[in-house]
């Protein structure tokens, strides 16, 4: 299931030549992939206060291809691609219109917030990234 999040480019998104800022791919990627979470029913918060653990970036590939402007409205699609124990895989398209500007491989690790260790996934939360 693909999930997409669309946003619009302000000023402070770029840099002086009126292009997206390289870095501002991963906050605008950190939004789309914190709303496909939500949206399967698996918001951050309450993965805290139920079962005291959390995802963290374990890697980034991230591939530029066009560049962004500003005003340019981008949609984020985000597919979670593997679910393991303790990880999951996800990856996420920056499209503007038809035109891709970017591709994200992100790795995600499930820890426990109290000690930072690895965790496994609480099951029913995997069957959810899986649906």
């Amino acid at each position: 299931m693909k999930h997409s999040y669309e946003l619009r480019v302000y000023y402070q998104d770029t840099d002086a030549g009126g292009i997206v800022y390289h870095a501002n791919y991963l906050a605008f990627a950190e939004r789309a992939r914190t709303e496909a979470l939500r949206e399967r029913g698996t918001p951050h918060a309450q993965m805290v206060a139920e079962y005291g653990v959390m995802f963290v970036v374990r890697r980034v590939n991230l591939h530029y291809q066009r560049p962004a402007r500003l005003e340019d409205v981008i949609r984020v699609e985000t597919v979670f691609h593997e679910v393991g124990g303790a990880s999951v895989t996800l990856l996420q398209h920056f499209w503007r219109d038809s035109d891709s500007l970017a591709v994200l491989e992100l790795g995600l690790g499930c820890i426990r917030v109290s000690d930072g260790r690895a965790a496994r996934i609480p099951a029913d939360w995997a069957r959810k990234l899986r649906a």
